[in-house]
């Protein structure tokens, strides 16, 4: 056995499912490595033959994990925990933390900015603007969050553009307590059109004037942002 596939999952833990439809029984002699360590995987896929386990479920893929030969497995964990044993392994570690919480706080005032951009607020809205920035920010950016705003497909403008949507989508329409027939499409049209009423409200902040602040959507939301100062 030489190949290195990619596979998926059927209901025998020790039968998968080639690409061309075909089920293939696990070698004797194999073990399944868990998904999580990606140092780890990349030895093991090096030392030889492997079949990379995802599952599909709606639009996202899933690792399951690598099927490999069992001792490729132990010779390539031992390998590592003496690597990740030594001093120098543990600088590099501190480095690369130290060099993703830069970019991470690099990234969140990038996107705050664009999502000032994005916002246009005439200035007599600029603090509801910093405010609003702030707060989108924070909520899109995080690793790991899943986010539009993790994304590298398209401009940072339009992560921007999407994040402010989807927070008003939450914070000023009823989106949250909607209830929404299970049917398909149903879901992107309601969101399409509370977007439209969205940029309606941000309109509202584009131009100098006054507007009822007690019926503003966004003004109310953004007003609980906004911490008490003691007495």
């Amino acid at each position: 056995m030489s190949d290195s596939l990619t596979v998926s999952p059927t209901s025998d833990p020790r039968r998968v499912r080639a690409a061309d439809g075909s089920v293939l029984t696990v070698p004797a002699g194999w073990a399944l490595l868990p998904p999580g360590d990606a140092g780890l995987t990349r030895r093991v896929k090096a030392a030889g033959p492997s079949w990379t386990v995802v599952e599909k479920k709606g639009r996202k893929i899933f690792s399951r994990g690598v099927w490999a030969p069992e001792a490729h497995i132990t010779a390539a964990q031992a390998a590592l925990e003496a690597e990740r044993a030594t001093p120098a392994y543990a600088r590099r570690r501190e480095a690369d933390v130290r060099r993703r919480e830069r970019e991470q706080s690099e990234y969140e005032v990038d996107f705050a900015n664009a999502v000032l951009r994005f916002l246009a607020f005439a200035p007599s809205f600029m603090p509801q603007a910093k405010l609003m920035a702030v707060a989108v920010s924070a909520h899109a950016t995080p690793v790991g969050s899943g986010t539009v705003a993790r994304t590298e497909r398209i401009p940072i403008e339009r992560r921007a553009e999407a994040a402010v949507i989807a927070w008003m989508r939450h914070q000023t329409t009823a989106y949250d307590n909607l209830s929404i027939a299970r049917v398909k499409g149903a879901r992107r049209e309601v969101r399409r059109e509370l977007a439209e009423v969205s940029r309606a409200v941000l309109d509202l902040h584009r131009r100098e004037g006054s507007h009822p602040v007690a019926a503003c959507p966004l003004c109310k939301a953004l007003a609980k942002l906004v911490p008490v100062q003691p007495s």
